[in-house]
């Protein structure tokens, strides 16, 4: 009896979870549900970044899909599909953003980063090499040298006193 009992609970507990995971759409034709794959598999969801609206079970990708279900069957093309999940969501929905300035910029600051790098390497090595070439010995003079001499035959202990 419990076996049977326990059984059942897990087929209604199995049945519950498949429910909930699968959505399901009534399409008018083939083509139609070939789009509406298309297009949520194209869109990002806010929440699962890397996940799109197709793949994603959060809770705002499944209001996506649905949202994207009610305007397919108004009759609105793919293009005013997009633009309107860009009006709400921002261009991160999609995973092609549009070439913008900004867009640019954040292409352009790394490799300008890279080139400002590499000319300041190559200037730094460039005045090296120069400073090292006009380098001379510096020469002691004549005083400078007896000097010199003097202070290595004073003989001095630890102390600092003169022991010669």
């Amino acid at each position: 009896m419990f076996k049977r009992i326990s059984f059942i609970l897990f087929g209604l507990v199995v049945t519950f979870f498949a429910h909930a995971a699968i959505d399901t759409y009534n399409f008018k034709s083939v083509e139609e549900e070939q789009q509406f794959r298309e297009l949520t598999g194209q869109l990002r969801c806010p929440k699962c970044q890397n996940n799109s609206i197709a793949d994603s079970n959060a809770p705002i990708a499944t209001d996506m899909r649905e949202k994207v279900y009610e305007l397919m069957e108004q009759g609105q093309s793919r293009q005013d599909i997009i633009n309107y999940m860009v009006a709400r969501y921002g261009n991160f929905v999609t995973y092609e953003p549009p070439v913008t300035p900004a867009t640019i910029f954040l292409w352009l600051v790394p490799v300008l980063c890279v080139v400002i790098g590499a000319g300041a390497i190559v200037m730094l090595s460039r005045r090296r090499k120069v400073s090292a070439s006009w380098a001379e010995p510096e020469t002691l003079s004549e005083q400078e040298k007896a000097r010199l001499q003097q202070l290595l035959n004073d003989k001095t202990d630890a102390k600092g006193r003169k022991t010669s």
